[in-house]
């Protein structure tokens, strides 16, 4: 088994065989915690504008995401666990965009099969690639608004990696390191009203969900991410 680890989006238009789309904060991490709370299927878009139209067609669907950190003005939720963990979704669709993890998704153009990463379904995602027994797995890290790698994603991917190769990661020294680093800014006092420590925890809370989240293609810009449990 080959396993790549690529950054941002030209690491996503390179993926190839099995691709994991990796966006802890906040992006795939959220997109657990509605899926457990009973979402039907969860849209992913790159852009703004294509959330919007799927709300005008459908006005029963509900607008999750953000730009720059903030929600979306007009979105009924931002990119934020802490708003989503309890909230009963059951039978809901829930369209996503953000600025990183989504874009990850739909650039992913010649993967064979891609699922959502992120600590809070990590094992999940190992025992489905082992299941698969792929000759190429590319974990491809989405970065800080997809402009530059981040800690988090990138020792998510390692912490994928070293599971695969039988190693035993240290997680309680990778959540220590990602609390030194990007995580720091879940805990500014200014930024609790859109990044609030909570989410800090809810992303790290490590294998909270036994499902993986897989991608389906729908349309050029968009992507049907619905929760999948391994077969014993």
């Amino acid at each position: 088994m080959k396993i790549d680890i690529l950054q941002l989006v030209k690491g996503a238009r390179e993926a190839r065989g099995l691709t994991i789309v990796i966006d802890v904060f906040r992006a795939f991490s959220s997109a657990c915690y509605v899926a457990g709370n009973g979402a039907l299927q969860i849209i992913s878009t790159g852009g703004v504008e294509t959330a919007f139209r799927l709300k005008a067609e459908h006005p029963e669907y509900l607008l999750m995401g953000e730009r720059n950190e903030r929600m979306v003005e007009g979105f009924d939720f931002g990119n934020s666990p802490f708003q989503v963990e309890g909230i009963d979704f059951t039978g809901k669709t829930v369209v996503q965009t953000t600025s990183a993890g989504t874009r990850g998704l739909v650039n992913a153009v010649h993967a064979d099969e891609i699922l959502t990463g992120s600590f809070v379904n990590a094992d999940a995602i190992v025992n489905h690639i082992r299941s698969q027994s792929p000759e190429q797995v590319s974990l491809v890290c989405m970065g800080y608004a997809a402009r530059h790698p981040i800690e988090e994603d990138t020792l998510c991917a390692e912490y994928i990696r070293m599971k695969l190769l039988g190693e035993t990661p240290d997680y309680g020294e990778i959540t220590e390191t990602i609390r030194r680093t990007s995580g720091k800014r879940f805990f500014v006092a200014g930024h609790q009203d859109y990044a609030p420590s909570t989410d800090f925890y809810l992303c790290l809370d490590l294998n909270r969900f036994d499902f993986i989240m897989k991608a389906e293609k729908i349309a050029t810009d968009m992507v049907s991410l619905k929760p999948v449990k391994n077969e014993d």
